[in-house]
């Protein structure tokens, strides 16, 4: 039930209607139908994991209230550290198990050594990234005394499974979403238009410009051996907009569902592509994840090598990002993409501008040489390690490298139906020029409410909806599901 879907259309239709109509008055009553509504749409993707979401939140709930009330630092950090392990755990055998042994095994048979394995048929539990990440920043919040815990058990399964990110994302703390939904939350016109708004701005990136990108990235990355070189990074090209309008479309939704119910979630994209080094755009690409691994990760590690200078923050920073690449799958591929943009930064660190602040380029209608150069070297950047992640082994990756610089590179790019690419690209600068003049704003077109009259202002929201139903059709899973 992705939202880009008539099931998911239906369910929300049905969920907005008890939510505000029937069950407004009474809070408890919202936090159920929230709680009831959430393991709904999580069990209309695989019931069977429904248990394994109820066990978490379950156990973190009972944590979560004794970890204040432990008689002894070290009782606490048990009753911390079990939290913390058992998410852990989960990650590794949901996620990584076969692949430590695949590996383990691929490593004696480089010196020759044939072991006899096995794996096991593990099946992903959806949205098990995202949701481990936010019951664990919740006991380590609750133990730094950052957050009081939650005794009401419908609050706290609530935030856990709150359905707008669930699958996907954001990550959001439980410092935010916890005291939202201990409050009485009330109908504002203003907040539903502007969560429709968004939605609408984020189905147009998912289903019209990264749907559409989708059929030629396939392309290339399914025969990369074949295909001129000019194809190669037109298809790079393509894929590094598509997985951006992808998880920022579905970033884009969330949130827009989240305000029609009357909360205000994470933002998780802040227009990346206009960031000025590869610092920056971290701090704008997928911030939910970048902000929890900087405040538990990379931080703690950075007071722990201080003593080592510029080698103690190059250490930080490598160990931050590994865990970054290995969060998004069992494979090497995603560890290589996390080292290579750790290996990013290491300028900036014997530099000395990785904490120093870009001059913002908001409300900048025309950005000099040096900026614009800037946004087209970090997006190059982006691009070279995008091979990678998109990439089924680290020798397919490597082999598209060595694809790309050969005398093709020059040619005319090869693609089935031509039309087709043109079109894309044209919803692609569309999409850009946008974002560039609503960077000021919370998403690219949030200020079109304020700036545009009205005859201006539904005129245009009646293309975008033409657009998107006449795309509508070739609509795809999101990327980030997979993670």
């Amino acid at each position: 039930m992705v939202f880009n879907s008539l099931p998911f259309t239906v369910f929300f239709l049905v969920f907005f209607v008890l939510y505000w109509l029937v069950f407004q008055r009474n809070l408890k009553a919202q936090n159920l139908l929230i709680l009831t509504g959430s393991y709904f749409f999580y069990a209309w993707w695989d019931w069977r994991f429904l248990s394994l979401l109820i066990g978490v939140s379950v156990l973190n709930y009972l944590l979560g209230i004794y970890i204040p009330k432990a008689g002894s630092d070290a009782k606490r950090r048990l009753l911390l550290y079990i939290g913390l392990i058992q998410g852990i755990g989960g990650l590794v055998f949901f996620k990584y198990f076969n692949f430590f042994i695949t590996s383990f095994v691929d490593a004696f048979q480089t010196i020759n050594i044939n072991l006899d394995y096995h794996t096991l048929k593990i099946i992903l539990p959806l949205g098990i990234s995202f949701y481990t990440f936010r019951t664990m920043s919740y006991l380590l919040d609750v133990n730094k005394g950052k957050i009081e815990p939650t005794t009401d058990w419908i609050v706290f399964f609530s935030y856990v499974s709150f359905f707008p990110s669930l699958i996907s994302g954001p990550i959001d703390r439980g410092t935010l979403l916890i005291p939202q939904l201990e409050k009485r939350r009330e109908f504002k016109y203003d907040q539903a238009v502007d969560g429709f708004r968004q939605i609408l701005w984020g189905l147009f990136k998912k289903i019209v410009v990264a749907d559409n990108c989708a059929i030629y990235t396939n392309q290339v990355f399914d025969n990369f051996d074949t295909m001129p070189a000019s194809s190669l990074v037109l298809g790079l090209f393509l894929y590094t907009i598509q997985i951006y309008a992808d998880f920022s479309g579905y970033s884009d939704m969330a949130i827009g569902f989240a305000r029609l119910i009357g909360f205000n979630i994470t933002k998780n994209f802040d227009f990346p592509f206009f960031s000025q080094n590869i610092a920056e755009f971290w701090q704008r690409w997928h911030i939910s994840l970048t902000s929890w691994m900087t405040e538990y990760v990379f931080t703690p590690l950075s007071i722990h090598f201080r003593d080592y200078g510029n080698r103690g923050l190059i250490i930080a920073i490598m160990i931050n990002f590994f865990i970054i690449g290995i969060w998004h799958g069992a494979n090497w591929t995603f560890v290589l993409f996390g080292l290579l943009h750790g290996s990013y930064y290491i300028p900036l660190i014997l530099q000395g501008k990785i904490f120093k602040k870009k001059k913002s380029l908001k409300g900048k209608l025309i950005p000099s040489f040096v900026e614009f150069r800037n946004m087209v070297g970090v997006f190059l950047l982006a691009m070279i390690g995008f091979v990678i992640f998109r990439s089924d082994n680290i020798s397919n990756a490597f082999e598209f490298y060595k694809n790309i610089f050969s005398l093709s590179l020059f040619s005319m790019p090869q693609f089935e139906g031509r039309m087709g690419v043109l079109i894309t690209m044209i919803f692609i600068v569309v999409m850009m020029v946008i974002e560039w003049f609503g960077k000021s704003h919370e998403y690219a077109i949030a200020g079109i409410g304020t700036s545009l009259s009205k005859t201006v202002r539904w005129s245009f929201y009646y293309l975008m909806i033409i657009i998107v139903f006449f795309f509508s059709a070739t609509g795809k899973e999101f990327i980030y599901f997979q993670f």
